[in-house]
């Protein structure tokens, strides 16, 4: 389907985020990369509300266990959970910590029930030098194959 080195980048807190990359990675056989904190976010959920709330107004990024190596890969799709209407924290530093000049950003996410907001618009701001195609927004657990299949034909990457 893509005749260029992908990888799938993602950041999931519950699940949701790691159910849709693992659908991208058998549509798209890329290489699957999960960014993780180096301090866990609190199960609880108000906590983490609380907590995202906070990371957006001070524009945290927090400190990976590893920041990855992009280097090799043409198309990275990058996975986030949405938090207070963006990208969750982790995925800021992962976009921050990279030289994605060059390269095709193919964004996704999952959310509770506000959409994408200003995620995608947000990631280009941050990877300036990348090309930032079309999203994929799911709510919750509900990606499907099928749905993820036509999006990435759609964009004739």
């Amino acid at each position: 389907m893509i005749d260029k080195k992908v990888l799938i980048a993602y950041y999931s807190h519950s699940g949701n985020t790691k159910a849709a990359a693992e659908k991208i990675q058998s549509v798209t056989g890329g290489d699957l990369f999960e960014i993780k904190p180096s301090k866990e976010y609190p199960k609880d959920y108000n906590t983490l509300v609380n907590l995202a709330q906070t990371e957006k107004q001070k524009d945290v990024k927090p400190e990976l266990t590893d920041n990855g190596n992009i280097e090799d890969y043409e198309i990275i799709f990058i996975g986030t959970p949405v938090w207070w209407y963006t990208m969750a924290s982790p995925v800021k530093t992962f976009i921050t910590k990279n030289n994605f000049g060059g390269k095709i950003i193919v964004p996704f996410c999952t959310h509770g029930g506000g959409g994408a907001s200003a995620t995608y618009a947000d990631m280009q701001k941050l990877a300036l030098k990348a090309k930032v195609t079309e999203g994929y927004t799911t709510y919750e657990n509900s990606a499907n194959t099928q749905d993820i299949k036509k999006w990435i034909t759609d964009l004739n990457l």
